[in-house]
C-alpha cells in the first residue's frame, strides 16, 4: 500500500517540477499529485494533476498555503485524502538530496508516534548544528517548502466545513504565508502533537528560479516579493492575532511547545 502522497506546486516552471516529480518517483514509493497555480497552459507539468485556473490565480498564482490547501481539498473531496498515512508538500524550488527520503519520513514518524509534522534540514540551515547528537529534535519553528505531515494530524486540525483552497489547512487569507507554519506548529502542540526537523533528510531551496526566472512565473521579483511576503504576513499577525512581529507568534508556539513536555516528559530528550 502507498502510504505517502506527494503534492507537488507549480507555477510556470515545468521542466523543473517535472524534474522534481521525477526525482522522487526514482527511488519512492508515492503517488505524486501536481497542482498548477496559475500557470499558463503552455507551461503546465506533464504531470498536472489539478489546474487552479479562476482569474485571480491566473493574475497572481496560489503560493504555498493556498496551493496546498487547494491539493489536499481535492483529495479530499475525490474520496483519496484517507488513503494515504502521510503528505509530503513541496515547492518546486525543493531539492531533495537524500536517497529513499519518504522510507526515512515514515520510519522517524513510526519512532515518534506525537509527531504531526516533519521536515528535512537544508544544508544551510542553522538549525543543522542543533542536530549533532540527535538527528531528530523538536522544535516550534520551521520553513515552509517540505513539510511532512501525519494524516491524523491534518485530520485533527483540518477545516472540514466546506473545505477548500482559503482553508482546508493554512489561512489563505495570508496570501504569501509568512508566519503560516508557526501558526500550523501552535496548531500542532496546542493539540499535543509534535512538530520536528531531522539532519537524516537534506531537502534545500532553491532560490535562485525566483531570482532569475520571476518574469517567466510571472511574479514580483525577489526583492519585492520578499518585502510583501513580510509586510502583508505582519499584517495578517497583527489583525488575526494582535502580534506585532513574527518573534512574538514564535514565542506563542513556544509556549505550547514547552507545555507539550509536560504531558509527555518521555520525549524531553528531544527538546531543544
Amino acid at each position: 500500500m502507498t502510504k505517502f502522497a506527494t503534492i507537488i506546486l507549480n507555477r510556470n516552471l515545468p521542466n523543473i517540477t517535472d524534474k522534481l516529480y521525477r526525482r522522487i518517483k526514482k527511488d519512492n514509493d508515492t503517488d505524486i499529485f501536481v497542482v498548477e497555480s496559475g500557470s499558463k497552459k503552455k507551461n503546465y507539468s506533464k504531470y498536472a494533476t489539478w489546474v487552479a485556473d479562476w482569474q485571480s490565480a491566473k493574475k497572481n498564482g496560489l503560493r504555498f498555503p493556498r496551493g496546498m490547501n487547494f491539493g489536499l481539498s481535492n483529495l479530499w473531496k475525490e474520496n483519496k485524502f484517507e488513503k494515504y498515512e502521510f503528505f509530503l508538500l513541496l515547492a518546486n524550488d525543493a531539492e531533495i538530496k537524500s536517497k529513499d527520503c519518504l522510507k526515512k519520513f515514515e520510519k522517524i514518524f513510526k519512532k515518534h508516534p506525537r509527531m504531526g509534522l516533519l521536515s528535512g534540514c537544508s544544508s544551510n540551515w542553522g538549525e543543522k548544528l542543533l542536530l549533532k547528537k540527535n538527528k531528530t529534535m523538536y522544535f516550534w519553528h520551521m520553513e515552509n517548502h517540505a513539510i511532512a505531515l501525519r494524516k491524523d494530524f491534518v485530520l485533527d486540525i483540518m477545516n472540514t466545513k466546506n473545505p477548500g483552497y482559503m482553508n482546508f489547512l493554512y489561512d489563505g487569507n495570508n496570501f504569501r504565508g509568512y508566519g503560516t507554519e508557526s501558526e500550523l506548529i501552535v496548531k500542532a502542540y496546542s493539540n499535543f502533537w509534535s512538530a520536528a526537523i531531522t539532519s537524516e533528510i537534506e531537502i534545500n531551496e532553491n532560490q535562485s528560479h525566483l531570482i532569475n526566472k520571476s518574469d517567466l512565473i510571472e511574479t514580483e521579483n525577489y526583492d519585492k516579493n520578499l518585502k510583501l511576503y513580510i509586510k502583508e504576513g505582519q499584517e495578517w499577525m497583527k489583525k488575526k492575532y494582535g502580534f506585532k512581529s513574527k518573534w512574538s507568534m514564535q514565542m506563542y508556539a513556544k509556549t505550547f511547545y514547552d507545555k507539550f513536555f509536560e504531558y509527555y516528559p518521555e520525549y524531553r530528550k528531544y527538546k531543544l
